[in-house]
């Protein structure tokens, strides 16, 4: 390949511009010349590229977000988007593609692969929900910032003999929400993988109650819900003043983590190796600590099981 693209799609992540560095220092090693396409899918069928030089991804590593942004794009999941992104393609001399975001932005791929421009896509998201991989660029950052955030709500909970209800992100997946809760102590993790009732969490205050503990910490994914009404049930059934925090997009944020940076890098190079030995419609992943890739398809039907003994480790050491 001569020329290829690069782009970032879906929700932000920290260690994004670190694959994206890596991506264009391994095609440039290659002798390919490298265009940033702005905005994800849109950017893709607007038109809107940057070329990319070695300078061009000089001191981004250490940053969070994307400095190439994120768009949604409904167009694109129409066969005439598609098809406006190939001719964009054509036009633009792109001749293939690595991606990097998650599921929703690998259909996109898969799309541009089944019409002939190869993509390779590389997993970002704070909430480690991609099947194919057991980690995804973002997870670790994001962890460290919601653990730094909960010890600091952990200091005003304890000189108040509070009850913190914290919601952390993790719109279909408790992930992010059983690791913090675990490296924070926490009461009560909920999950929507592991129902817990309201019930549950108010015993749990009640027993440790019993061992002296004045101050709590309840952990609750985002696809649980209605934090504030946990939170008021817990105020009402045991009289200890329980406060709501929703972190929200604060836990997208942030210099990458060392292992973000290194995740990061390393993929970006293997999206690119593939590219230059002509193959698409593959996604990169971790396996046990090695980089393998699987098609693209097959990536998107596979099943990511929740850790079921971690949330039970959890419940035992957090009485």
């Amino acid at each position: 390949m001569k020329t290829i693209g690069v782009l970032t799609s879906g929700g932000d992540a920290p260690g994004m511009n670190a694959a994206v560095r890596s991506v264009v220092r391994t095609a440039i090693s290659l002798g390919i010349n490298v265009k940033g396409i702005r905005r994800g899918y849109s950017g893709l069928i607007e038109g809107d590229v940057i070329d990319l030089d070695l300078r061009s991804v000089s001191n981004v590593i250490q940053y969070g977000g994307t400095f190439l942004y994120s768009a949604r794009c409904p167009e694109f999941k129409t066969e005439e988007g598609i098809n406006a992104a190939v001719e964009s393609c054509k036009k633009l001399g792109i001749e293939g593609i690595v991606v990097i975001g998650g599921d929703g932005s690998f259909r996109g791929a898969r799309d541009l692969s089944l019409k002939g421009i190869p993509c390779v896509g590389i997993p970002a998201t704070i909430d480690n929900d991609i099947s194919s991989t057991e980690y995804c660029i973002g997870f670790d950052t994001a962890m460290n910032t919601v653990v730094d955030l909960v010890d600091k709500l952990r200091d005003t909970a304890n000189s108040h003999d509070r009850c913190s209800v914290v919601e952390v992100m993790g719109r279909g997946a408790g992930h992010l929400a059983l690791q913090t809760g675990i490296a924070v102590g926490a009461t009560a993790i909920m999950v929507s993988e592991v129902p817990m009732k309201v019930e549950e969490v108010i015993e749990r205050i009640k027993d440790t109650q019993k061992n002296a503990k004045k101050h709590f910490i309840i952990i609750v994914a985002e696809s649980v819900g209605n934090t504030e009404g946990i939170s008021k049930q817990i105020q009402d059934a045991t009289g200890i003043e329980t406060r709501t925090t929703i972190l929200g997009h604060i836990q997208r944020g942030g210099n990458p983590t060392v292992r973000d940076r290194v995740y990061a890098t390393r993929m970006g190079y293997a999206a690119v190796q593939l590219l230059n030995e002509g193959i698409g419609n593959r996604v990169i992943a971790i396996k046990k600590d090695e980089i393998v890739d699987y098609d693209i398809y097959e990536a998107l039907n596979m099943k990511k099981p929740f850790d079921i003994d971690v949330y039970n480790v959890a419940n035992i050491t957090s009485i």
